[in-house]
Protein backbone atom coordinates (compact mmCIF):
# COMPACT_ATOMS: atom_id res chain seq x y z
CA UNK A 1 0.00 0.00 0.00
CA UNK A 2 1.19 3.28 -0.58
CA UNK A 3 0.05 6.64 0.05
CA UNK A 4 -0.67 9.10 -2.48
CA UNK A 5 -1.35 12.96 -2.01
CA UNK A 6 -2.71 14.35 -4.83
CA UNK A 7 -2.88 18.56 -5.64
CA UNK A 8 -4.38 18.12 -9.45
CA UNK A 9 -8.41 19.59 -8.80
CA UNK A 10 -8.90 19.83 -12.97
CA UNK A 11 -8.33 16.20 -12.66
CA UNK A 12 -9.16 14.09 -9.15
CA UNK A 13 -12.44 16.52 -8.78
CA UNK A 14 -14.76 13.14 -9.15
CA UNK A 15 -14.68 11.19 -5.59
CA UNK A 16 -14.80 7.62 -7.65
CA UNK A 17 -11.26 8.42 -9.34
CA UNK A 18 -10.08 8.60 -6.01
CA UNK A 19 -11.56 5.43 -5.20
CA UNK A 20 -10.59 3.16 -7.71
CA UNK A 21 -7.19 4.24 -6.62
CA UNK A 22 -8.03 3.04 -2.74
CA UNK A 23 -9.45 0.00 -4.34
CA UNK A 24 -6.26 -0.58 -5.25
CA UNK A 25 -4.92 -0.73 -1.59
CA UNK A 26 -3.27 2.89 -1.65
CA UNK A 27 -4.53 5.65 1.11
CA UNK A 28 -5.07 8.68 -1.11
CA UNK A 29 -5.12 12.09 0.25
CA UNK A 30 -6.39 15.08 -2.05
CA UNK A 31 -5.82 18.51 -1.08
CA UNK A 32 -7.34 21.05 -2.91
CA UNK A 33 -5.79 23.89 -0.99
CA UNK A 34 -2.36 24.37 -1.91
CA UNK A 35 -0.57 26.14 1.32
CA UNK A 36 -2.46 23.44 3.37
CA UNK A 37 -0.87 20.60 1.07
CA UNK A 38 2.81 22.15 1.02
CA UNK A 39 2.58 21.79 4.80
CA UNK A 40 1.72 18.47 5.03
CA UNK A 41 4.10 17.35 2.36
CA UNK A 42 6.53 18.89 4.72
CA UNK A 43 5.55 17.31 7.95
CA UNK A 44 3.87 13.60 6.48
CA UNK A 45 5.95 13.17 3.41
CA UNK A 46 4.07 10.13 1.57
CA UNK A 47 5.08 7.78 -0.98
CA UNK A 48 4.23 9.82 -4.30
CA UNK A 49 2.95 12.73 -5.40
CA UNK A 50 0.54 13.80 -8.31
CA UNK A 51 0.42 17.50 -8.97
CA UNK A 52 -1.39 19.61 -11.64
CA UNK A 53 0.77 21.79 -13.86
CA UNK A 54 -0.28 25.53 -13.85
CA UNK A 55 -1.79 26.16 -10.60
CA UNK A 56 -1.87 29.52 -9.69
CA UNK A 57 1.18 31.69 -9.01
CA UNK A 58 3.57 28.65 -10.12
CA UNK A 59 3.03 26.54 -6.87
CA UNK A 60 3.16 23.15 -9.03
CA UNK A 61 6.61 24.19 -10.05
CA UNK A 62 7.66 25.59 -6.90
CA UNK A 63 6.70 22.73 -5.16
CA UNK A 64 8.45 20.50 -7.05
CA UNK A 65 11.58 22.21 -6.56
CA UNK A 66 11.39 22.27 -3.43
CA UNK A 67 10.68 18.48 -3.03
CA UNK A 68 13.81 17.52 -5.21
CA UNK A 69 15.75 20.26 -3.43
CA UNK A 70 15.08 18.41 -0.20
CA UNK A 71 17.94 16.00 1.03
CA UNK A 72 15.60 14.00 2.55
CA UNK A 73 12.54 14.19 -0.38
CA UNK A 74 14.54 14.39 -3.50
CA UNK A 75 13.91 10.82 -4.04
CA UNK A 76 10.16 10.76 -3.75
CA UNK A 77 8.91 10.47 -6.94
CA UNK A 78 6.52 12.92 -8.81
CA UNK A 79 3.86 12.38 -11.44
CA UNK A 80 3.00 15.87 -13.23
CA UNK A 81 -0.62 16.47 -14.92
CA UNK A 82 -0.16 18.22 -17.91
CA UNK A 83 -2.80 19.46 -20.88
CA UNK A 84 -1.86 18.15 -24.55
CA UNK A 85 -0.62 21.45 -25.26
CA UNK A 86 2.14 21.17 -22.68
CA UNK A 87 3.29 18.61 -24.14
CA UNK A 88 3.18 20.17 -27.91
CA UNK A 89 5.29 23.48 -26.71
CA UNK A 90 7.87 21.56 -24.63
CA UNK A 91 8.41 21.52 -20.81
CA UNK A 92 12.12 22.88 -19.23
CA UNK A 93 13.06 20.26 -17.36
CA UNK A 94 15.30 21.91 -15.11
CA UNK A 95 11.88 23.62 -13.96
CA UNK A 96 9.82 20.79 -13.58
CA UNK A 97 12.07 17.66 -12.70
CA UNK A 98 9.40 15.23 -12.17
CA UNK A 99 9.65 11.47 -12.59
CA UNK A 100 6.70 10.86 -15.12
CA UNK A 101 3.75 13.01 -17.16
CA UNK A 102 0.02 12.43 -16.49
CA UNK A 103 -1.75 13.95 -20.09
CA UNK A 104 -5.19 15.42 -18.57
CA UNK A 105 -7.12 13.90 -20.65
CA UNK A 106 -5.87 10.19 -19.58
CA UNK A 107 -8.32 7.05 -18.68
CA UNK A 108 -8.09 6.14 -14.91
CA UNK A 109 -7.04 2.84 -15.80
CA UNK A 110 -3.76 4.44 -17.60
CA UNK A 111 -3.47 7.09 -14.23
CA UNK A 112 -3.24 3.77 -11.82
CA UNK A 113 -0.62 2.16 -14.32
CA UNK A 114 1.41 4.96 -13.93
CA UNK A 115 1.21 5.47 -10.14
CA UNK A 116 2.20 1.72 -9.74
CA UNK A 117 5.04 1.99 -12.12
CA UNK A 118 6.39 5.05 -10.65
CA UNK A 119 6.25 3.19 -7.12
CA UNK A 120 7.67 -0.32 -8.71
CA UNK A 121 10.90 1.75 -10.08
CA UNK A 122 10.93 3.90 -7.40
CA UNK A 123 11.27 0.33 -4.79
CA UNK A 124 13.62 -0.77 -7.69
CA UNK A 125 16.18 1.35 -7.76
CA UNK A 126 15.80 3.16 -4.45
CA UNK A 127 19.16 1.89 -1.50
CA UNK A 128 17.69 4.35 0.62
CA UNK A 129 18.30 3.00 4.54
CA UNK A 130 15.19 1.96 6.03
CA UNK A 131 15.62 3.19 9.35
CA UNK A 132 16.77 6.82 8.06
CA UNK A 133 15.07 7.27 4.69
CA UNK A 134 18.60 8.76 3.89
CA UNK A 135 20.26 7.29 0.73
CA UNK A 136 22.49 4.60 0.71
CA UNK A 137 25.78 2.99 -0.16
CA UNK A 138 25.14 3.23 -3.93
CA UNK A 139 23.72 6.82 -4.18
CA UNK A 140 26.56 7.65 -1.44
CA UNK A 141 29.16 5.94 -4.18
CA UNK A 142 26.99 7.68 -6.88
CA UNK A 143 26.82 11.01 -5.48
CA UNK A 144 30.84 11.46 -4.18
CA UNK A 145 32.04 9.98 -7.84
CA UNK A 146 29.94 12.32 -9.05
CA UNK A 147 31.32 15.58 -7.38
CA UNK A 148 34.90 14.42 -8.51
CA UNK A 149 33.77 13.92 -11.98
CA UNK A 150 32.76 17.20 -12.44
CA UNK A 151 35.14 19.02 -10.29
CA UNK A 152 32.91 19.92 -7.83
CA UNK A 153 34.43 22.29 -5.03
CA UNK A 154 33.49 19.71 -2.46
CA UNK A 155 34.26 18.24 1.04
CA UNK A 156 33.34 14.66 1.79
CA UNK A 157 32.49 14.33 5.49
CA UNK A 158 32.16 10.53 7.32
CA UNK A 159 30.17 10.61 10.21
CA UNK A 160 31.01 8.12 12.97
CA UNK A 161 29.04 7.70 16.42
CA UNK A 162 31.84 6.73 18.86
CA UNK A 163 31.46 3.92 21.26
CA UNK A 164 27.74 2.93 19.58
CA UNK A 165 27.71 -0.85 20.31
CA UNK A 166 28.77 -0.68 24.08
CA UNK A 167 25.91 1.53 24.00
CA UNK A 168 23.93 -0.59 22.37
CA UNK A 169 24.49 -3.29 24.72
CA UNK A 170 24.15 -0.68 27.71
CA UNK A 171 21.10 0.96 26.26
CA UNK A 172 19.06 -1.67 23.88
CA UNK A 173 18.45 -1.59 20.39
CA UNK A 174 15.49 0.46 20.32
CA UNK A 175 17.18 3.66 21.71
CA UNK A 176 20.48 3.49 19.61
CA UNK A 177 17.82 3.23 16.87
CA UNK A 178 16.61 6.62 18.41
CA UNK A 179 19.95 7.54 18.43
CA UNK A 180 20.62 7.19 15.15
CA UNK A 181 17.52 8.56 13.57
CA UNK A 182 18.42 12.18 15.70
CA UNK A 183 21.83 11.98 13.82
CA UNK A 184 20.39 11.41 10.39
CA UNK A 185 18.01 14.43 11.60
CA UNK A 186 21.01 16.80 12.76
CA UNK A 187 22.84 16.07 9.85
CA UNK A 188 20.19 16.69 7.18
CA UNK A 189 18.78 19.83 8.80
CA UNK A 190 22.24 21.77 9.15
CA UNK A 191 23.21 20.53 5.71
CA UNK A 192 20.28 21.70 4.29
CA UNK A 193 20.35 24.95 6.03
CA UNK A 194 23.78 25.74 5.13
CA UNK A 195 24.33 23.91 1.38
CA UNK A 196 20.57 23.96 0.19
CA UNK A 197 20.81 21.66 -2.85
CA UNK A 198 24.25 21.69 -3.21
CA UNK A 199 24.52 19.28 -0.06
CA UNK A 200 24.11 15.62 -0.16
CA UNK A 201 23.46 13.35 3.13
CA UNK A 202 24.09 9.96 2.78
CA UNK A 203 23.68 6.73 5.26
CA UNK A 204 26.28 4.26 4.99
CA UNK A 205 24.73 1.71 7.84
CA UNK A 206 24.23 1.11 11.56
CA UNK A 207 26.01 4.66 13.48
CA UNK A 208 28.21 5.73 10.28
CA UNK A 209 26.72 8.55 7.68
CA UNK A 210 28.66 10.68 4.68
CA UNK A 211 27.71 14.05 4.01
CA UNK A 212 29.25 16.74 1.57
CA UNK A 213 28.88 20.33 1.32
CA UNK A 214 31.06 23.14 -0.84
CA UNK A 215 34.29 23.16 0.89
CA UNK A 216 34.20 26.95 2.55
CA UNK A 217 31.04 25.58 4.55
CA UNK A 218 32.75 22.67 6.37
CA UNK A 219 33.81 24.18 9.22
CA UNK A 220 30.44 26.06 10.24
CA UNK A 221 28.56 22.70 9.34
CA UNK A 222 30.86 20.52 11.50
CA UNK A 223 30.94 22.71 14.12
CA UNK A 224 26.66 23.27 13.95
CA UNK A 225 26.60 19.30 13.74
CA UNK A 226 28.48 18.90 16.89
CA UNK A 227 27.05 21.43 18.78
CA UNK A 228 23.35 19.84 18.22
CA UNK A 229 24.71 16.73 18.85
CA UNK A 230 26.05 17.94 22.10
CA UNK A 231 22.13 19.57 23.26
CA UNK A 232 20.62 16.33 22.08
CA UNK A 233 22.49 13.28 23.17
CA UNK A 234 22.07 14.02 27.07
CA UNK A 235 18.60 13.15 26.46
CA UNK A 236 19.25 9.72 25.56
CA UNK A 237 21.74 9.23 28.49
CA UNK A 238 20.64 7.76 32.03
CA UNK A 239 21.38 10.63 34.75
CA UNK A 240 23.87 7.69 36.64
CA UNK A 241 25.71 7.54 33.83
CA UNK A 242 25.68 11.53 33.22
CA UNK A 243 27.06 12.44 36.87
CA UNK A 244 29.51 9.83 35.88
CA UNK A 245 30.73 11.29 32.80
CA UNK A 246 31.03 7.58 31.56
CA UNK A 247 29.36 4.45 31.42
CA UNK A 248 29.84 0.47 32.14
CA UNK A 249 28.86 -1.85 29.30
CA UNK A 250 30.59 -4.96 27.28
CA UNK A 251 33.86 -4.79 25.03
CA UNK A 252 34.01 -6.51 22.00
CA UNK A 253 35.19 -9.70 23.67
CA UNK A 254 32.36 -9.68 26.45
CA UNK A 255 35.00 -8.06 29.45
CA UNK A 256 32.92 -5.42 31.44
CA UNK A 257 34.81 -2.06 30.38
CA UNK A 258 34.13 1.86 30.91
CA UNK A 259 33.48 3.44 27.97
CA UNK A 260 33.21 7.27 27.62
CA UNK A 261 29.62 9.03 27.30
CA UNK A 262 28.70 8.76 23.37
CA UNK A 263 29.86 11.24 21.47
CA UNK A 264 30.61 12.20 17.56
CA UNK A 265 33.18 12.09 14.82
CA UNK A 266 33.17 13.79 11.67
CA UNK A 267 36.64 12.87 9.25
CA UNK A 268 36.43 15.79 6.24
CA UNK A 269 38.06 14.88 3.38
CA UNK A 270 38.26 18.54 0.57
CA UNK A 271 37.94 17.27 -2.74
CA UNK A 272 38.51 19.95 -4.67
CA UNK A 273 41.35 21.07 -6.92
CA UNK A 274 41.44 17.66 -8.81
CA UNK A 275 42.93 16.28 -5.77
CA UNK A 276 40.95 12.83 -6.03
CA UNK A 277 39.40 11.12 -9.36
CA UNK A 278 37.84 8.26 -7.81
CA UNK A 279 35.31 7.66 -4.82
CA UNK A 280 38.15 5.08 -3.92
CA UNK A 281 40.51 7.58 -3.26
CA UNK A 282 38.14 9.39 -1.00
CA UNK A 283 37.28 6.35 0.97
CA UNK A 284 40.58 5.50 1.49
CA UNK A 285 41.96 8.73 2.79
CA UNK A 286 38.81 9.22 5.26
CA UNK A 287 39.96 5.47 6.95
CA UNK A 288 43.26 6.80 7.84
CA UNK A 289 41.61 10.12 8.98
CA UNK A 290 38.38 8.71 10.90
CA UNK A 291 41.30 7.02 12.97
CA UNK A 292 42.54 9.60 14.02
CA UNK A 293 39.55 11.72 15.02
CA UNK A 294 37.79 8.74 16.68
CA UNK A 295 40.92 8.62 19.27
CA UNK A 296 40.29 12.33 20.57
CA UNK A 297 38.14 12.36 23.32
CA UNK A 298 34.55 13.89 23.29
CA UNK A 299 32.65 15.81 19.92
CA UNK A 300 35.24 16.42 17.16
CA UNK A 301 36.19 17.07 13.61
CA UNK A 302 39.09 16.84 11.75
CA UNK A 303 39.80 17.77 8.36
CA UNK A 304 42.47 16.10 6.00
CA UNK A 305 44.73 19.31 5.09
CA UNK A 306 47.95 17.07 4.01
CA UNK A 307 48.66 17.89 0.16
Amino acid sequence: MARISIIAPDFFSERDKILRLEAKGHKVTANPDPARAMEALLDDPPDLLIIQRNLPCHFDRDVVLALKNNLSLALLPVLLVVHKKDLSDGLDWNQYPVDDLIPLDSSLEEVITRVELALARTHRVADNNPLTGLPGNSSILKAIQGFLDQGLDRAVAYVDIDNFKPYNDRYGFARGDEVIRVVARILVNVIQENAGHEGFVGHVGGDDFVFAVPTYQTKKVCEDILRNFSSLINLFLDETDLDAGCFVSMDRNGQKRIFPLTSLSIAVIPCNHGKYSHYGEVAEVAAQVKKKVKSLPGNNYLIDRRK
